[in-house]
């Protein structure tokens, strides 16, 4: 079902992004598994994930927020970032969540987000791999739920550069969505539009993290200083805002409603509530595409990757260690050789183990504080390294004993260049025999000029009748020696 759009002209505009990203996890792979054992996944962990999200979190939410829709009639929008690894294990393990998914998307208030089909971090390394990624996600996203995906882009974990901004607007994409960390911004607000520097045609638009982690860290934390949180008090804190500041992305994990935040904290309540409040004073709530049409302040320009991860808003959550390098480096170091396989498993292997969560789980970085990723399956980083080699190394073999595809023949193009070639040839011999009676005819006016001239008198050389004339004279003087010798 169509809403019809109400149009007015809003000071604060509200884009809400939900994130929804679940890994393919890897299964217990020991040394012995290595060339024996191909299948690298744990079945029984990711269908219980899913379900469990799908049930705590994901499906409760959606039809709160059909019901919000259909109550608010257009006015409530909300935009979703939906990895390919999770829509693949919504296919297995629960397609009735993707049919609440098909109806939100039938109502027109709901945008679909492309990113990387993989939740890999490919835009780092290999821009060919990044681009496929994309293209399949685009793809996957509208066969899913019928609609194209956003003109905005969101990378994995919003990782983001000036050179990931270039090949983002190289695919076509109008804009952007990232992290408004703070030490790009410095003094600037992240409520506003801006430009990339080096593409000044990419909107940027920038998270704010303040308000989003508020929500997804902070709603039910008693020792919060602003607990409890209410739909009044986040409307509140964005009217408080300067008035020039008219854009708010608030982008948050999905499972923060019901799984981060259990449903006994009133955070479904905090949802239901929150449109109500926000178009009662006079705010709007708008899709990342609407964003486009607002005209950005400034240029921004981001050297060096940024992500929405851990307070250093960087890439150490997944490349901070040199066992995270190793590991991240060999993968990709398959590249060209998984480029040239047809083997779809390989193939569908190569997608998952790209996934920027088998990195995070080899992470360090709290290690030592007993603080650990959340759902991270091992006991330590480094038996998380152990087991990611051991299925790197099985693949790797696997890979070696694949014979490359031998190269197609086009046909049409082989005729094609006969032709061509024919027709080339044709050119060379008519212009050979324009050349060949063109030596002819200069040929014989020669001959013919050659006859009509007047015979030449032959005399001879003065030289040889005098050389003539000594050889007889020399002759005679042998001859009269030799008589006068006889004589004697």
């Amino acid at each position: 079902m169509q809403f019809k759009f109400y149009n007015h002209i809003l000071m604060k505009k509200i884009c809400l992004n939900f994130q929804i990203h679940q890994p393919f996890r890897l299964k217990r792979y020991r040394f012995f598994n290595i060339n024996n054992d191909h299948y690298y996944y744990d079945d029984y962990a990711n269908e219980s994930y899913i379900r469990r999200m799908v049930e705590m979190s994901y499906l409760p939410a959606n039809i709160l927020l059909l019901d919000a829709i259909k109550e608010h009639r257009g006015k409530f929008k909300v935009s979703f970032s939906i990895s390919g690894t999770t829509l693949d294990q919504f296919e297995l393990y629960a397609p009735d969540i993707l049919s609440t998914f098909r109806a939100l998307a039938d109502t027109g208030c709901v945008e679909f987000i492309a990113g990387t089909d993989a939740c890999s971090l490919a835009s780092l390394v290999n821009k060919e791999e990044f681009f496929t990624q994309v293209e399949s996600h685009k793809a996957k996203i509208e066969r899913l739920f019928g609609k194209k995906a956003s003109n905005v882009f969101c990378n994995s974990n919003m990782v983001y550069s000036n050179e990931i901004g270039s090949m983002i607007e190289e695919m076509g994409f109008q804009g952007v969505l990232t992290e408004g960390a703070k030490h790009i911004l410095g003094w600037k607000s992240p409520n506003y539009i801006y430009c990339a520097a080096s593409n000044p045609r990419l909107k940027m638009l920038l998270r704010n993290y303040k308000l989003s982690d508020d929500i997804r860290f902070n709603f039910s934390s008693p020792t919060w200083s602003e607990y409890p949180l209410t739909a009044e008090k986040m409307v509140y804190w964005i009217e408080l805002l300067d008035p020039k500041e008219e854009v708010i992305n608030i982008s948050l994990d999905y499972s923060t409603f019901g799984e981060k935040q259990p449903a006994s904290t009133g955070i479904f309540e905090f949802l239901r509530f929150l449109p109500k409040v926000v178009i009662k004073k006079k705010l709007s709530f708008v899709t990342p595409d609407e964003l486009l049409k607002l005209q950005p302040v400034a240029p921004l320009s981001i050297h060096y990757p940024i992500s929405w991860t851990d307070e250093e808003r960087d890439l150490t959550a997944w490349r901070g260690n040199e066992l995270q390098v190793e590991a991240f480096d060999k993968l990709y170091n398959l590249a060209e050789r998984v480029k040239q396989t047809p083997d779809p498993k390989l193939n569908s292997d190569w997608k998952y183990l790209q996934t920027s969560d088998h990195f995070r789980f080899i992470s360090t970085k709290f290690y030592s504080t007993g603080r650990r990723t959340p759902y991270n399956p091992y006991e330590s980083p480094y038996d998380a390294f152990i087991n990611y080699m051991n299925v790197l190394s099985d693949f790797a073999r696997q890979l070696q004993k694949v014979d490359t595809p031998v190269e197609k023949i086009d046909v049409d193009a082989l005729k094609t260049e006969l032709a061509e070639k024919e027709r080339q040839l044709k050119r060379t011999s008519l212009q050979l025999d324009k050349l060949r009676t063109t030596i002819a005819k200069a040929m014989q006016q020669d001959k013919e000029e050659s006859e009509l001239e007047p015979p030449k008198k032959r005399g001879r050389p003065k030289k040889n009748v005098e050389e003539k004339t000594k050889g007889k004279t020399s002759s005679k003087k042998d001859t009269s020696k030799k008589d006068t010798a006889k004589k004697l």
